[in-house]
Formats: structure tokens, C-alpha cells, sequence
């Protein structure tokens, strides 16, 4: 399924002319000659006004090598500037190889551009254009400058890219030697048609953890069958091989199109929609931190981050259905998007997961996530990398997180499942050793919770408020934690103290509320009593109705999701008071 798709990604890029055809490399072009149907030079166009474009590859060498279609001036023009005596100087060695691998190299073409060229090749003289004005304009940068041939009129039409020259580079690669002289035939495993195999596949680059890697090899015997050697057994063709590591390689070189968790290497793209980022750019806002971003890429994501802002405000106020996400970007459910993670491998690049779905569900599943992490307090959405920040230690000096537990929560995004119990636990563990809850840790311990019993058809206990009407024994812990904290702090009239009983008690009450509250509600007393006396009614009155739900005594202990609901209790009260003096204050 990968190859394939990644051919058929391949197959929209170049349609579009955003890859590199076989036989080409990257080449930045920095002057278009323009030469007119009699093959005369009419101008010298700077890059700045002409498209990117590509050349066709070069063997290294440091001797007087020409190439077909070869973009350095000495070898064009036979002229090179001594930029020391401030003249042209002839290079006639050069541009007779030049003149004669190039009219054997287009023999039997037939074009406008093409008949133009040649008539360029066989009529140009360099000992004439010693005083050519328009080389001597870019005489300073001429020798380390780059050319391509157009037509008058059509600057951005070059020689490279005429269909007859591609075709030619491409057939001399074969008959040359490109591909191994040991040439196998077969069908092909992703186009089915019968083609030369390809032997060696071409490397990816851009994999984190290593610099270069090939995802398919045969380096031992026990993997080949019926006598093929090497990546025969795979049945790639060389044109597949061709698609699929171009396509690799050009999402890999886009930002926009991958991200790394940990060791892991997610690469995204949307099919049919290669041209348009938006769902690239969507997805990448919510697992990527974009706030590094150069602003050329910010201006792009800012439309994305509004879509995730609305988003999130349908899931605050409850309202995510697939209508209304369908209306909200306007994107058609016939879309398919990949993910794809990677690790890296000492022989091969290692395929850690692949995912295959509608962009439309994907979008769902990202709004019901938002959903679920919707708590009191929450200001905004709470994309992958938020979330993935707030489970290490803020302290921490080298943060690092079990790569097993991304990759699930990661899945659990993309399929509304329940997240992973690895993810609960790490939560707690950290809310009670920095003894820090924010509304990020809090929205995330009730996803998991809720989704927990959604997944087993229990009711969910965790709102998003405060739910005076929940009896559940850790929940209660939780609020009346809360309250006499809220008690002490009260009481200490603007005061600051050392150690509150937050600081102290808080991680041991999460898990062992028997053992801790009787000591807690005997402070209290203390801190009850200084006090004003409309306050020490309202508290005295509120703990005492909390009380009075738990059923004769305290828990003894609390197991993970007990504590997750304590943890919840403990914000959502805060979060009360919170709220009731802001209104106070206004």
C-alpha cells in the first residue's frame, strides 16, 4: 500500500512540474539565453524572472568533460572572463566538445526550441563574440554562472524540459548502464506491467536518526527466493523505484509535510490535494510547534490555526458532529490521507506504522479529541504538542518521554479510541510530583478517563465543570482538598507562607485519603477560626456538605483512575473559586 501511494503521490507532483524527472538533478538556473528560430542570441534573461528548473545530471570530473545540455559558459559560449585583465578569453577546447556531444545528443529531434539550438551549436563562433553586450553585462558573473536555451517570447519553456530531451536522457540511462547490466525483466509488483527490475533502490534522505537510508534492501540470503539477488525479490520496477523515492524524498524535504516524535519520523500527505496545503498545514499545526516558524510559513499556517480556533469552539460548546465539521473547512470526505512513521534501521528504514483515512474523519476524530480534552478554564485548543509538553517535568533538563506512549496517544487522536492507560498513569505521576495541575493535565486526565468508560458503556462521571451533584469518593477527596486549601490560604489574610498544605500533603492525599484527611480537617479547625465571620460560616458550611456524601470514612487508597478523579475534583473546586471571585471582583 505505501509504494503504491506513494507513486500515485508521485504521478500529482508531476503533473504539477514539482519533480525532478529521472536522468535530472536540482539545478538553480541563473540566466535564460533566448535565442530566436534562426538560432541567433536576442538576451540574457536573470533567474529572478524565470522559474526554477532542473538539468540533466553530471558525472563529476575535473578534466575538459562536456555534458548534453552542459549549463557552464565556457563550454556554451568557449568564452571565459578574466575577471584580473578584465577581458573574455577564448575557450575553444571546450566549446568544440560542447558543439559536438550536443548535435549527436539531439540527432533526429524536431522541435522549434530543439531546431533553434542547433542551428545555435552549428553557427556560434566564440572568436566573434569576444564583445558580445550581453555577456559582457554579466561578464563579473559568468563563469560560475548556470544557463538553459529558450525561445524568444517564452522564457520559461527552456530545453530541459522538452518532452524529446527528456525521453532521450532517460533512454541513455538505460542503455548506458544506469541501471545494472544483469538486467531482469518482470511484472511489476505496483504497475503490473512487464519492466526492468530495479536492483538497487535509490536512498531517502531526511529520516531522523540517520542521514540516509534505503526502505528496500536484501542484504542477507535467507530473504531472496527462486535464485533473485538483492532487491529483485521485491519486483520494483525501475520506474516505480524512480516514483516512490522522489515522492519520499520531496515530502521529507518539506516541513509542512512531516514531523519527529522522538525517534520516529511521521511523514503526511494528502492524495489529490498536493497542490493545496491546507490539510497538510492542518495536521501540522496540531502536532507541530509552528511557533519557530519563519513568517512566510507562519502567514501560511495562520488560516490552519483559525480552523483548529474554531474547531475548538464547537467542541467547548459541545456541538462536534460531522456536519458541522464538513461546513466548518468545507473539506470533501473523498480526500484520503496517509501517515506514516519511520524509524531508523543499521540496514533499512524500519516501517513503524501506516495509517490510511479520510481526511474528513481524521478532522473528526482531531474535534472530538479537542472535545474531550475541553475543561473549565480552557482558553484555547490543545493541539499534539501541547499535550505532549505538559507530561514531562517543566524542571527537567533533558525531557524525554517513552516513544511507545506518543505513538499510541498519537493513534488514539486519530481514531477516537481510549488512550493509552501509559498516558493516565504519566499524567498523575506528574501532577503529584510537581504538584502543578493546569487545564492542559486536567482536560487530559478526564479524556482519559471518560473515554476509558465510554469504551465499556459506562456513564461518564467527569464534566467539564464543576459537578456538585458527583459522589463519586475520589471526586469528593478531590473538592474538599480543595476547600481546605482554599481555607489556609484564607486564613493567612494576604500572608505568604513556606509550605502550604498543597506542598505537603497534596501527592499523599491523592493516593491515600484515609490516612492524610483525618490530619487536613484537625488543621483546618485552626485555620478556621481566624477567619471573619461570614467566611467561616460559608467554608465550615461547605466542607460539611461534602462530607456528609462520602460514605462513613475516607478511601483507604485510590487506584490510578480514583486518583485521576481526585485530581479533577481538586481543579474543578479551584476553578469554582476561581470563577466566583473574578464575578466578585467585576
Amino acid at each position: 500500500m505505501l509504494i503504491n501511494a506513494l507513486c500515485e503521490y508521485y504521478d500529482e507532483l508531476a503533473k504539477e512540474g514539482k519533480v525532478v524527472p529521472e536522468g535530472y538533478s536540482k539545478q538553480p538556473i541563473d540566466y535564460i539565453i533566448t535565442i530566436t528560430p534562426e538560432g541567433k542570441m536576442d538576451s540574457i534573461i536573470p533567474e529572478e524572472k524565470i522559474t526554477p528548473t532542473y538539468a540533466p545530471r553530471r558525472e563529476k570530473t575535473t578534466s575538459i568533460k562536456a555534458h548534453k545540455l552542459d549549463h557552464r559558459a565556457g563550454y556554451i559560449f568557449g568564452l571565459e572572463y578574466d575577471s584580473e585583465n578584465k577581458k573574455m578569453c577564448i575557450a575553444i577546447e571546450k566549446h568544440n566538445k560542447f558543439v559536438e556531444m550536443n548535435l549527436s545528443f539531439i540527432k533526429g529531434m524536431s522541435s522549434p526550441l530543439i531546431n533553434a539550438y542547433r542551428i545555435f551549436l552549428e553557427t556560434w563562433i566564440p572568436e566573434n563574440e569576444t564583445e558580445n553586450p550581453f555577456l559582457l553585462k554579466i561578464a563579473p558573473k559568468m563563469n560560475s554562472a548556470k544557463f538553459a536555451f529558450s525561445l524568444t517570447g517564452t522564457p520559461n519553456e527552456n530545453l530541459f524540459s522538452e518532452p524529446e530531451i527528456k525521453n532521450k536522457v532517460l533512454s541513455d540511462l538505460t542503455e548506458n548502464g544506469k541501471y545494472e547490466k544483469d538486467i531482469a525483466r518482470s511484472q511489476c509488483a505496483i504497475t503490473g506491467n512487464m519492466s526492468v527490475i530495479s536492483k538497487l533502490h535509490d536512498n531517502i534522505k531526511g529520516i531522523a536518526g540517520t542521514k540516509s537510508s534505503t526502505l528496500i534492501s536484501y542484504n542477507e540470503t535467507a530473504f531472496c527466493s527462486y535464485t533473485n539477488k538483492a532487491s529483485y525479490n521485491s519486483n520494483i520496477s525501475n520506474e516505480a523505484m524512480k516514483k516512490y523515492t522522489e515522492a519520499l524524498n520531496s515530502l521529507l524535504s518539506d516541513k509542512k509535510h512531516y514531523t519527529i516524535i522522538y525517534d520516529t519520523t511521521v511523514v503526511y500527505w494528502a492524495t489529490g490535494d498536493s497542490v493545496n496545503n491546507d490539510r497538510c498545514n492542518l495536521f501540522n499545526s496540531f502536532f507541530n510547534d509552528t511557533t519557530n516558524y519563519e513568517e512566510e510559513d507562519k502567514m501560511d499556517i495562520s488560516q490552519t490555526d483559525q480552523m483548529l480556533s474554531d474547531t475548538f469552539k464547537l467542541a467547548r460548546e459541545g456541538k462536534i458532529t460531522r456536519e458541522r465539521i464538513s461546513d466548518l473547512t468545507g473539506i470533501s470526505e473523498n480526500i484520503d490521507f496517509y501517515i506514516v512513521g519511520f524509524k531508523p534501521n543499521t540496514q533499512r528504514l524500519a516501517l513503524k506504522f501506516i495509517y490510511r483515512r479520510r481526511f474528513a474523519d481524521i478532522l473528526f476524530s482531531i474535534a472530538k479529541h479537542q472535545e474531550d480534552m475541553y475543561i473549565t478554564g480552557s482558553k484555547r485548543s490543545v493541539p499534539f504538542w501541547i499535550l505532549k509538553k505538559e507530561l514531562v517535568s517543566p524542571k527537567a533538563n533533558n525531557p524525554s518521554i517513552d516513544a511507545s506512549l506518543l505513538s499510541a496517544v498519537f493513534k488514539s487522536i486519530l481514531y477516537s479510541s481510549p488512550y493509552p492507560n501509559y498516558l493516565l498513569s504519566t499524567l498523575v505521576s506528574r501532577v503529584k510530583t510537581d504538584q502543578y495541575i493546569n487545564t492542559v493535565r486536567a482536560g487530559a486526565i478526564k479524556a482519559c478517563i471518560n473515554r476509558q468508560e465510554r469504551a465499556v458503556n459506562k456513564k461518564e462521571e467527569l464534566t467539564v465543570a464543576l459537578d456538585i451533584n458527583n459522589t463519586n469518593q475520589a471526586y469528593l477527596c478531590g473538592r474538599l482538598f480543595a476547600v481546605l486549601e482554599k481555607i489556609q490560604r484564607i486564613s493567612l489574610n494576604g500572608n505568604e507562607i513556606n509550605r502550604t498544605i498543597k506542598d505537603a500533603y497534596f501527592a499523599s492525599a491523592a493516593s491515600k485519603p484515609s490516612l492524610v484527611f483525618p490530619k487536613l480537617l484537625s488543621l483546618s479547625q485552626n485555620h478556621i477560626k481566624k477567619l471573619n465571620d461570614g467566611n467561616k460560616v460559608f467554608y465550615s458550611k461547605m466542607v460539611q456538605e461534602i462530607i456528609s456524601k462520602i460514605d462513613g470514612e475516607f478511601p483507604d487508597t485510590l487506584m490510578l483512575t480514583d486518583q485521576g478523579k481526585f485530581m479533577i475534583g481538586y481543579y474543578h473546586q479551584v476553578q469554582a473559586f476561581f470563577e466566583k471571585n473574578n464575578k466578585e471582583e467585576n
